[in-house]
């Protein structure tokens, strides 16, 4: 006898919306040309001014016409992207959920794609992608999304290894735009700390109670126009040496706080979590107050930074001898 064949899972794509009319068409457009269409889209419009709102609703009647399902949420006060994209996926009910910009445009097997690892993967959490960087006419750039973060190929040998909470632990890889994830994450992840980027809280989130994963290919083309929430570029041999100069103790204290949140919400989990989980964003925490409390420029801050060094912090949670240059160079 074969296999019972499972049931595809459900598709809702949560779409944002702010002033995007100069945009959102092709990124509409290109919902509906998706080789396996969602079953719904939840669009959540954060108060717009310009003509959104009437291309969205004459978007749902054409979403109608091929079978799709739109659920448009018109927000009488701005709640801000992280509070608003909280609301969109609250309210999607599909069990893949994916987190949309107004501005991008999808590829044609965007959601193909991730499903299937999904339906393959009963233990994955969150998928992302890579993304080919377009300017504002959609033209293409030259750089890729996990170029421009100069993600190293160790970090995704890791991610595809299972060991995504480390590698997310040092920093964030995870763009909201080229995202996918369980609805069941939600019930953990929920509420959105305001503190965190909700693409960034997602990941850690998922890391840590399940498993999260790449794509390598350019699923979607992400616009970079100037008016992004949070665009991004490659930084040159100049930013990066003014970086070395310019990084504060708040920023530290900042980022601590931040881990704070984290462990608070891990330790919360429970069983789900696993020890090494919750501990590491605890010792990340101590590492960022340790690093913002330095001592003055001298023989003590380098002993400092040199046993912190030593015992690995530096490249477990700070960005290795890129981070130790910056606390050694940096006048506070």
């Amino acid at each position: 006898m074969h296999a019972p064949v499972a049931e595809p899972l459900t598709i809702s794509v949560a779409l944002c919306t702010y002033n995007g009319a100069a945009y959102l068409d092709a990124q509409l457009d290109s919902l509906l040309g998706q080789q396996r269409r969602p079953d719904e889209i939840v669009i959540a419009d954060d108060g717009s001014a310009d003509d959104t709102r009437a291309r969205l609703r004459a978007f749902r009647a054409r979403a109608a016409q091929r079978g799709v399902e739109v659920v448009l949420i018109e927000n009488a006060a701005n709640l801000g992207y992280v509070r608003n994209f909280e609301q969109a996926l609250a309210a999607a009910r599909g069990a893949l959920q994916f987190p949309c910009d107004q501005d991008d445009v999808w590829r044609a097997d965007k959601l193909a794609r991730m499903a299937a690892e999904f339906e393959r993967r009963p233990d994955l959490l969150l998928l992302h992608s890579d993304a080919r960087l377009v300017d504002a006419q959609g033209h293409a750039t030259g750089m890729t999304l996990f170029r421009a973060l100069e993600a190293r190929r160790a970090e995704l040998d890791a991610l595809h290894a299972g060991r995504g909470f480390d590698v997310l632990l040092r920093r964030n890889l995870v763009t909201g735009a080229t995202v996918a994830l369980r609805r069941e994450l939600l019930a953990a992840a929920r509420p959105f700390p305001p503190e965190l980027v909700h693409d960034e809280w997602l990941a850690l989130i998922a890391a840590a109670t399940g498993t999260v994963d790449a794509i390598e290919d350019t699923l979607i083309d992400y616009r970079q126009h100037g008016g992004n929430q949070i665009g991004i570029r490659r930084r040159g041999l100049a930013d990066k040496f003014e970086d070395l100069r310019r990084l504060r103790p708040e920023t530290l204290h900042g980022l601590a706080a931040r881990m704070d949140l984290l462990g608070t919400r891990l330790q919360g989990l429970g069983a789900r979590v696993p020890d090494a989980c919750l501990a590491g964003a605890r010792d990340k925490a101590r590492h960022m107050r340790l690093r913002a409390a330095l001592p003055p420029r001298g023989f003590a801050r380098i002993g400092t930074v040199l046993r912190e060094a030593r015992g690995g912090a530096y490249g477990r949670y700070s960005n290795g001898l890129r981070s130790m240059l910056r606390d050694l160079l940096r006048g506070d």
